[in-house]
């Protein structure tokens, strides 16, 4: 495949720079190129979101702007070194992908051993390109329900960057594979992609990481998309850590589809970005599946996190259970919106949606839209969102102890997050998570 490895010096997204996309990334595929012009007409022919949109109720549209980015060209190798430097969240991975603006860094593949079972782990441009009707068979098959229409089309167009992972059925996988996301350069934008695919009975674990290599006031796009598959009885457990600098603007669409007795289960970081949202939707199309979802979010600043899922029930006999947890500091907000949606034929559903703000400040902002919307009759279902400050009993408590006030209340904010934190099965990743966010704090 060719490769170039500059582009135009135009702004925005025009119609040279995605021809010359085109030319650049995927001559070798023509079924991609013809997704990518579809999509490259649908987002010139769509409108950018607008308040009254109903899945954009109480965000500040102002900082949804795409003007002023265009599509990122290959990083210098000083900042490739430095992206392969800090993509250490976790050491002790079966495979391994880094992207710097969207550009392949480093790849370390799984074992021998994984890959005479039959596991694919590789760059999404290279499956593409290997394994065609593979990808074919799940690559971007799921709806966009939640109000992206726009930004879906922009990645589905300028995407290249990305990771696939295969696991057939039955393989099971001990340790996480890993995919890191740096932005590198000012005003540019990236595409990361995730599509993990677990077979029947197959079991994985997962990481991706999103940073900016430039912690300052680079302001960048990332618009990205994850997708998983989880097939009768698979296992899959996947952990998402956006860590972007705070002038970045990040999308980040994510779907779940649950086959008959799988298990699924998302950790959603949230830390950076000045304007992030997150779209979550998922679809239990088997009986029995159980799926679990977790977020936890620190706003500071005027930071503002735009939480959007879906929750379908489409089989009988299933779970879903979504916990939130946010904290927000200085002006920063959070707008959490979520629905449950239970089908007739879905029977004996179990489905639960909470959504806790804790606020640090007065002028912090937490709006929550929890809903429901069931069909069926013999169904457990609730949803819930609280809202609060810091309990001063609490703080009295441990203050009567010896613990000084800000140790206190430390030790409370840290405390609120250690049910999602506590989730996390890799010791590794868990402890980093912790310090990502005492970090947060100390910032």
């Amino acid at each position: 495949m060719s490769v170039v490895t500059t582009t135009p010096d135009t702004e925005k997204f025009t119609e040279e720079n995605f021809r010359h996309h085109l030319d650049a990334f995927w001559l070798n595929a023509p079924w991609v190129q013809e997704l990518k012009e579809e999509n490259w007409t649908r987002f010139q022919e769509l409108p950018m979101p607008t308040r009254s949109d109903e899945r954009y109720r109480f965000t500040d549209i102002r900082k949804l702007k795409l003007e002023g980015y265009r599509p990122a060209q290959e990083p210098s190798e000083a900042k490739k070194a430095d992206a392969i430097e800090r993509s250490n969240i976790v050491s002790n991975y079966a495979g391994k992908l880094v992207f710097g603006d969207n550009y392949l860094l480093e790849f370390q593949g799984v074992s021998e051993e994984l890959a005479s079972k039959g596991v694919i782990w590789m760059p999404l441009q290279r499956a593409v390109l290997e394994h065609p009707e593979l990808v074919k068979k799940y690559f971007l098959e799921e709806e966009n329900l939640l109000g992206s229409e726009k930004l879906l089309a922009l990645h589905n167009a300028f995407f290249h960057g990305g990771s696939f992972l295969y696991v057939p059925k039955g393989v099971e996988i001990e340790k996480p594979l890993c995919a890191y996301y740096w932005s590198a350069d000012c005003n540019e934008a990236i595409f990361p992609h995730t599509l993990l695919v677990a077979e029947d009975n197959a079991k994985v674990d997962f990481v991706d990481y999103y940073g900016s290599l430039d912690e300052g006031c680079c302001s960048t796009l990332s618009c990205g998309v994850g997708t998983i598959y989880a097939g009768q009885g698979a296992q899959v457990f996947r952990k998402i850590v956006q860590n972007f600098n705070e002038e970045c603007l990040s999308v980040q669409l994510e779907a779940n589809i649950a086959n008959r007795d799988s298990q699924v289960k998302t950790i959603a970081v949230n830390l950076g970005s000045k304007y992030a949202r997150l779209q979550n939707h998922t679809r239990i199309v088997g009986p029995g599946a159980d799926v679990k979802m977790y977020g936890l979010t620190i706003g500071r600043d005027e930071q503002e996190f735009d939480q959007r899922t879906l929750q379908i029930h489409e089989a009988p006999n299933a779970v879903s259970d979504l916990l939130f947890k946010n904290a927000l500091l200085d002006d920063s907000r959070t707008i959490f919106s979520g629905l449950i949606k239970v089908a007739k034929d879905a029977q004996q559903t179990d489905a639960y949606q909470t959504n806790r703000n804790l606020l640090l400040s007065k002028t912090a902002e937490a709006n929550s839209l929890p809903g429901l919307e069931i069909e069926a009759n013999d169904v457990k279902c609730s949803h819930g969102a609280t809202t609060g400050q810091v309990d001063e009993n609490e703080l009295f408590y441990l203050m009567a102890r010896g613990i000084p006030r800000e140790t206190a209340y430390q030790l409370l904010v840290f405390g609120f997050f250690e049910e999602i934190i506590e989730k996390i099965s890799n010791e590794e990743l868990r402890e980093n998570v912790r310090k990502l966010v005492q970090k947060k704090f100390a910032s």
